[in-house]
Parts: C-alpha cells; sequence; structure tokens
C-alpha cells in the first residue's frame, strides 16, 4: 500500500470508536483524530488534514454525518468519506446521495467489510496525490 493514509473517525459512540479504530489500524492505516460530532469534525478536520474520513451519519450535536460531509465538501472537494450507519432507510440513503463518498456500510461492520472502500479511498488519495 506504501505510505500510511491518514484516516480521522467521526463517531459518537466511544465503544464502537474504538472497534472502528482497531479495524482501521489492522488494515494498516494510520487514525489521526476522531471526532464526536459534526461541528468538532469541521474544527478538527483543518488542522489533522485526513486523507479518508470515516463518519457515522447519527452523530452527537446539530449536524448529523450526511449535513457534516456536505459542509467539507465545500471546502475540501477531493476528501474521500466512507459513511458508517446503523440506518439504511431509503432516506438517510437518498439524502447520502446528494454528496460525494465511496462507501455506506451498515453497522456492525467487518474488518472485510471495511477493507475493500478504504482500499478504494486509499487508491483516490493515491491518484489525486499523483496528478498534482
Amino acid at each position: 500500500m506504501g505510505s500510511f493514509k491518514k484516516v480521522m473517525i467521526v463517531e459518537d459512540d466511544p465503544l464502537l470508536s474504538v472497534v472502528e479504530q482497531k479495524m482501521v489500524e489492522r488494515l494498516g492505516y494510520d487514525v489521526i483524530g476522531k471526532a464526536v460530532s459534526g461541528e468538532e469534525t469541521l474544527e478538527k478536520i483543518q488542522e489533522l488534514n485526513p486523507e479518508i474520513l470515516l463518519i457515522d451519519v447519527q452523530l452527537a450535536g446539530q449536524l448529523n454525518g450526511i449535513q457534516t460531509v456536505k459542509k467539507i465538501r465545500e471546502r475540501f472537494m477531493d476528501l474521500p468519506v466512507i459513511f458508517l450507519s446503523g440506518d439504511r432507510s431509503p432516506s438517510v440513503l437518498k439524502n447520502a446521495q446528494t454528496t460525494d463518498y465511496v462507501d455506506f456500510l451498515l453497522k456492525p461492520v467487518t474488518v472485510q467489510e471495511l477493507s475493500i472502500p478504504l482500499n478504494k479511498a486509499s487508491e483516490m488519495v493515491s491518484v489525486a496525490q499523483n496528478a498534482a
């Protein structure tokens, strides 16, 4: 895979956050930061400069994951996003489709389920870096 890709995890459940971090690291990625709300994500994302965003749809705070990604897209168009959700209702999926994302995974996710979108996101980052 080459260099470790920097992943930011946005998850408001502390236990799931730890599990997700262990899975991401087991797949060879570097978790550079975490947030529990959309607002915290928007604050931290500029200083952390992640290459991949793993974000839950339901978050603490005023902004949900989809609203947070829409705000991120206004500033960082090319940041690959992987949504995680316990809710796969048509309305949530339709709302997520208004953003640009790599994958939408239903929780609980396995390491195998996470590896494919992380690899895809990593390839997108590499292509963007090589083009720059």
